[in-house]
């Protein structure tokens, strides 16, 4: 018969469930995130709706759940999009860590009943821009980047109830909270590789109105990514629950 002791050990072991991951490119990457959250001993659960993976009824079989971004409108008809933005409901009912980065944000404003749109001139963010945390996003993290990646034209309102984490010039929400549900505008996950793919097959989006020449992507992220990957290491311990949120200052 085990001793308490050695029941305690096997707990304590025990692998945690999955993160699920939603994707919405054939070979998209969970990137960073994926990589954090490997590094924490959380198996990565990634399906593809777009391509007819299922989404589960309830969180029982999972840590928490992420969608990520695409080149998809959260104002789309497609079915698959209609689908995550009410499945977006399960992880906030059951109380489970979700995070919604780009149009997983704008999905999750707009389940909230937040409006989705693009900028009334026409502007994008494709590059690294300013950010400045809320004295609530303080409170998360209190090492908050002075300047993010972004990857977008359509922004969000603050949907009612939901608590403003980030704000920034064109766009003016970039972060907020709503139960155990967070949205990030911006892009903390983009590794080197997966900004140069973007470069090559998104080219055609730097010539929008207020997006970075592709230099200034190189440039900025040689003086922005060591905040950002430290910044997105402390948010995933929090978000996860591993770590309680610091003294706002």
């Amino acid at each position: 018969m085990q001793t308490l002791a050695k029941r305690l050990v096997l707990v304590n072991t025990a692998m945690p469930k999955p993160v699920l991951l939603i994707l919405h490119q054939e070979h998209s990457s969970p990137g960073r995130v994926g990589q954090v959250l490997g590094k924490l001993g959380y198996p990565l659960d990634i399906r593809r709706p777009r391509f007819g993976d299922p989404l589960p009824e309830t969180m029982d079989g999972h840590s928490g759940a992420v969608i990520f971004g695409g080149p998809q409108s959260a104002n789309d008809n497609e079915d698959f999009v209609r689908r995550e933005i009410d499945w977006i409901g399960v992880p906030l009912r059951d109380n489970k860590p979700y995070l919604g980065i780009c149009l997983g944000a704008q999905m999750m404003a707009h389940h909230l009943g937040g409006r989705v749109s693009p900028h009334p001139d026409g502007h994008a963010e494709c590059g690294y821009y300013p950010i400045r945390p809320t004295q609530a996003g303080r409170g998360i993290c209190s090492d908050w980047p002075d300047h993010v990646y972004q990857w977008h034209r359509e922004g969000f309102d603050l949907p009612s109830g939901g608590e403003l984490l980030a704000e920034g010039d064109a766009f003016s929400v970039q972060a907020f909270r709503y139960g155990s549900g967070y949205a990030l505008q911006f892009h903390p996950e983009v590794t080197h590789a997966m900004m140069y793919r973007w470069l090559v097959r998104g080219a055609h989006r730097l010539e929008l109105p207020g997006a970075k020449p592709r230099a200034d992507h190189v440039s900025g992220r040689a003086v922005h990514d060591h905040a950002s990957r430290n910044w997105l290491a402390a948010f995933i311990d929090h978000w996860i629950g591993r770590k309680p949120a610091e003294a706002a200052s």
